[in-house]
């Protein structure tokens, strides 16, 4: 079979290392002449493909690829755009197919999380149904580590290190001036329906007595009256509390603290604000004197600070994903395999779409402690080693260096002024 070209879409939110994804898929690809023309990226992410709005990445220099592995945010465009199933949305899946004939697309490869993966196994059996040749491989991006499988999810343990940093620092700084000034500290972080992240700011602290003092998990039911109890404790013995709240804590009947009452492109409850929220509790019920700091997009897009770990296997499952297309692999998503805790081994390995998409992995029981506020050793086997190693962006003047590609177009074909 002659060579045919590629497609490469990124997907929803960021994370610092997508692009060391992007990275792995282009250059792997480069490496597959015989199998793989170019690789197109969708400009915006699916909409790209849909409107006929894709970029050139072969007239991008093989230094400038490189450099992707070290550039957060979304080097060719994200979009939170999600494609209902094929009977409630026919036209666009159509519309994919023939965009894809008209550029000789054989490979699909589509970065994301849970709802992307959902949509790369669609894509795979409407392809199958159309009669078009290609592979579908999804590759796992999410900082909630929330993708059921793979052991854990690139994009996670930059995010990780970020708050288990950031907790520590903060930590230190509350403490210091805790005798006359703040007293409750509270970081709200992402994560809307697990609590991988929260738990990351666990590692800041060994014990009871070291923050956080108290972590708040989606996976635990918010109880007001026991979490002021606690507070009350923690300032008592401690002279201050450090509390790491995730957006998605919620009620035992289900409702978010800090639901805003909309939803986004994918049908989700938007979340924010929880820490203010919780920060409102503590001065109306206890008094104390409070500050709080939402991570938002700074945990994600903090490359300056990614886990070498992460880093590693954001482009390993980037790499991975080509050699499965080339193989004849479709509707499956490499994961990442743990070894060994003991030295941290890990493999890639590879799982169908249809055991990935629409599923979510919770933090489970084991990890969270009886008193429902802390992280087990159990949970610090499995977070410790994701958020190890250091890799720097190349810096110039005291700031990182992020390379700026050029992004050139692919001609249209069809030119018939598609829109979604």
């Amino acid at each position: 079979m002659s060579p045919r070209n590629a497609f490469y879409a990124q997907s929803g939110g960021v994370t610092s290392v997508i692009n060391a994804s992007a990275c792995g898929v282009i250059e792997t690809a480069r490496k597959h002449k015989n199998k793989i023309t170019n690789v197109y990226a969708g400009r915006n992410g699916i909409i790209g493909a849909l409107i006929e709005d894709m970029i050139d990445t072969n007239r991008e220099s093989a230094r400038n690829v490189a450099a992707l592995r070290n550039r957060p945010g979304g080097a060719f465009g994200s979009a939170r755009y999600k494609l209902k199933a094929i009977e409630d949305n026919l036209a666009e899946y159509e519309r994919l197919i023939e965009v894809f004939r008209a550029h000789d697309i054989g490979y699909f490869f589509y970065n994301g999380g849970n709802d992307s993966m959902d949509t790369a196994h669609k894509v795979a059996q409407m392809a199958k149904r159309k009669k078009l040749p290609l592979q579908c491989i999804g590759i796992p991006k999410t900082v909630d580590n929330d993708l059921p499988v793979t052991d854990c999810c690139p994009g996670f343990g930059s995010v990780a290190k970020y708050i288990a940093v950031s907790t520590m620092e903060a930590a230190l700084d509350v403490q210091s001036m805790a005798s006359t000034s703040t007293k409750v500290f509270i970081l709200e972080v992402m994560g809307r329906h697990a609590g991988w992240i929260a738990a990351a700011g666990g590692l800041a602290g060994q014990g009871r007595d070291e923050p956080p003092h108290i972590i708040l998990f989606p996976e635990v039911p918010f109880d007001q009256k026991r979490f002021l109890k606690r507070v009350d404790e923690c300032v008592r013995d401690y002279g201050f509390c450090v509390v790491v709240v995730s957006e998605g804590t919620r009620y035992a009947n289900g409702k978010f603290l800090a639901d805003a009452g909309t939803v986004d492109a994918f049908g989700h409850a938007q979340l924010g604000g929880v820490a203010s929220v919780v920060a409102n509790m503590v001065r109306d019920n206890l008094g104390h004197k409070f500050h709080y700091a939402v991570a938002d997009y700074l945990q994600r897009s903090a490359r300056h600070l990614a886990s070498k770990t992460d880093v590693e296997q954001a482009y390993a499952v980037g790499k991975h994903a080509v050699k499965l297309a080339v193989a004849g692999e479709t509707a499956v998503m490499p994961v990442i395999k743990r070894v060994s805790d003991k030295p941290y081994k890990w493999k890639i390995e590879s799982a169908p779409l249809s055991r990935v998409a629409n599923k979510e992995k919770f933090v489970p029981k084991r990890y969270i402690t009886k008193d429902g506020f802390g992280i087990t050793a159990r949970a610090r086997t499995y977070l410790a080693p994701l958020i190890r190693g250091e890799d720097y962006p190349p810096y110039k003047n005291g700031l990182p260096v992020y390379v700026a590609l050029k992004n050139h177009p692919v001609k249209p074909k069809l030119n018939d002024g598609f829109v979604v």
